[in-house]
């Protein structure tokens, strides 16, 4: 192996990892499918070139046919007229003519093939191009999708499961006792002041009670007057043994 192949390789070897972690596929791509399109002006430019060669050497060899006949007519006036001087410079002219238009069949004949290749690279070149670029997006979405999940990866990686889990769960415990004394006190508030009302109810049952009992007292005769209070009396009995 040569100095200069081993110096490549170890080039290569260097820095082909730096260039490749470098790269981006999906721009790389891109520029694929730019540099193929601009491809399309240009190779249209040759087509139409070879194609415009076989338009003029058509008209070529139908300008010939027209001269060879022409030629031919005057040849035969010539002979009638008796010139065979004329006839002579014509048939040159004639054989002359009829060389040219062999040779413009003949490149018209290539000139035609040419212009059909032309097409038809063309038209498979476009085809190519078409079917590429529905690849490239193809691959240029699986990178995306690559990139993302490598980006899910590193976040997987980076994430702490035993020490978040721990931190979760403090939180939890701290906020589930917060909730407990909460529903605590309220439970405790709602209870004192149900406490409060059936004490306030009994107080005024008991105060009820004790007028009642003051007002039977009283109409009994059972109570000093001047502790006798100003309430109605009960309707007294009546006899119906005085009517």
């Amino acid at each position: 192996m040569g100095l200069w192949a081993s110096m490549k390789r170890s080039i290569r070897a260097m820095f082909g990892g730096v260039i490749e972690k470098t790269e981006n596929p999906e721009l790389i791509l891109q520029q694929t499918i730019r540099d193929m399109r601009d491809r399309v002006p240009e190779l249209n430019n040759s087509v139409a070139q070879v194609m415009a060669t076989e338009r003029l050497l058509s008209k070529s060899r139908e300008r010939l046919e027209a001269q060879v006949v022409d030629l031919d007519s005057k040849i035969k006036a010539s002979v009638k007229m008796g010139r065979d001087d004329i006839a002579t410079a014509y048939i040159g002219q004639l054989q002359q003519a009829q060389v040219d238009l062999q040779k413009t069949s003949q490149q018209l004949e290539h000139a035609t093939v040419a212009s059909k290749q032309a097409l038809k690279a063309r038209d498979n070149y476009v085809l190519q191009m078409q079917r590429r670029s529905a690849e490239a997006m193809q691959l240029i979405n699986q990178s995306k999708q690559a990139k993302l999940q490598e980006q899910l990866a590193q976040t997987m990686e980076s994430f702490q499961i035993g020490d978040d889990a721990s931190t979760f769960n403090e939180m939890r415990d701290k906020i589930d006792r917060r909730a407990a004394a909460a529903d605590a006190k309220m439970q405790l508030g709602a209870a004192s002041v149900d406490t409060q009302m059936q004490e306030i109810e009994r107080e005024a049952m008991d105060m009820q009670l004790q007028d009642k009992l003051l007002e039977y007292k009283q109409q009994m005769g059972l109570l000093p007057a001047a502790t006798e209070r100003q309430t109605p009396a009960l309707p007294a009995a009546v006899d119906e043994r005085t009517n």
